[in-house]
């Protein structure tokens, strides 16, 4: 069809980087257009709206840290998954660990006895480990018997949420619970501390950036990020190089699930200091990771700058309904609007559209053809 137009499809073998950026930011940019309609739809002026989100949020001290604090648990949650998706292992099972860390966090600040100096660092690790253990089980699956990871880290989601609900219902019910379920609330000293009177509790903030350093630098310098890309790069090379699938896809997860398993710790040591409901945990913080880590392209600095966005996204939803009337949950469809961008975005870097025919065939794809 487009050779009748002088024109053809040139696959791209290494699109530059500023390609990919342009083509990337142009996805963003034509989500929010679509977003703007449905401003439109709902009879507020597009333009209207994003001057009150922009006002509230990046142009103000209060909204800005709200902005940072729901960008947290995107940054940690989306590292991980850049590692993961880097090695081809499709993690979509960070909700889950992010309760998983969570509860481990919670479990030490309400029922083991340390002191205040050693409690945070504890429940850190705690639900590090927990988060990397929630992901342990698809991994083995996915290695020993080849089962879909997809499947497997998305069905442990729900049952992850459901022992959270188990936990708040039953043992870990506070005695003072009125209304909504949720654990009794820890000590004090067992809070993360947070910038002056914000919610925006900094260590966790802290660790992200560290945390997207760190697996920038693994990726690069170091023996296992370079068996995780050639695991993603091409499995067969793998293989044939001698690389431990099962060793490095155990690592791999340890690390990925890890990260988000971090990101709970931050939502009930920083924000609610108990277990609570866990829709109230994870706002679906891991399934907007997904969007995070796809937007930064591989690259866990720029999950940093995705997190921010989308973290934007998640605060401009508390504008959207108390501002202007429109229901919060915009934010679900914004970040799908996004996704669906990205995705139609795709060929466009695989492919680039060229004046000219197609080259001839050679002799010997003339004989086969």
């Amino acid at each position: 069809m487009l050779e009748r137009f002088g024109y053809r499809l040139e696959p791209r073998v290494n699109p530059p980087g500023h390609i990919v950026f342009l083509i990337t930011l142009a996805a963003v940019a034509i989500a929010l257009f679509l977003t703007g309609v449905l401003f439109a739809v709902f009879g507020v002026n597009p333009f209207q709206a994003y001057g009150t989100i922009l006002n509230k949020t990046l142009f103000n001290f209060r909204g800005f840290t709200e902005v940072v604090r729901k960008a947290i648990p995107l940054i940690l949650a989306g590292v991980g998954l850049v590692l993961a998706f880097r090695a081809q292992f499709w993690n979509i099972g960070a909700e889950g660990q992010i309760l998983a860390g969570a509860v481990a966090a919670s479990g030490f600040a309400l029922f083991v006895p340390l002191p205040p100096f050693l409690m945070i660092p504890a429940m850190f690790l705690a639900g590090f480990i927990a988060g990397g253990l929630w992901g342990f089980l698809p991994a083995l699956l996915k290695v020993r018997l080849g089962v879909n990871e997809i499947i497997t880290t998305l069905m442990m989601n729900y049952i992850a949420l459901y022992i959270v609900r188990w936990l708040i219902n039953g043992p870990w019910k506070g005695q003072s619970t009125t209304g909504f379920s949720y654990s009794e609330k820890f000590e004090r000293a067992f809070w993360l501390p947070t910038l002056g009177t914000t919610r925006l509790h900094w260590p966790t903030l802290a660790i992200g950036i560290l945390l997207a350093l760190f697996v920038t630098f693994l990726l690069a310098r170091m023996k296992l990020g370079f068996e995780i890309r050639i695991m993603g790069e091409s499995p067969n090379a793998a293989r044939y190089a001698g690389i431990n699938f099962f060793k490095t896809t155990m690592l791999l997860i340890l690390f990925s699930a890890g990260a988000a398993g971090l990101a709970g710790v931050g939502e009930v040591a920083g924000i609610h200091h108990r277990l609570v409901e866990p829709n109230s945990i994870s706002l679906g913080y891991g399934y907007t990771a997904i969007i995070v880590a796809l937007l930064a392209r591989g690259n866990p600095l720029a999950a940093i700058g995705s997190g921010l966005f989308l973290g934007w996204v998640f605060a401009s939803g508390d504008i959207m309904r108390v501002s202007l009337g429109i229901p919060s949950q915009m934010t679900g469809v914004v970040s799908g609007l996004i996704l669906l961008c990205i995705i139609c975005a795709e060929p466009f870097m695989r492919y680039r559209l060229v004046r000219g025919s197609s080259p001839p065939l050679s002799q010997t794809e003339t004989e086969v053809a």
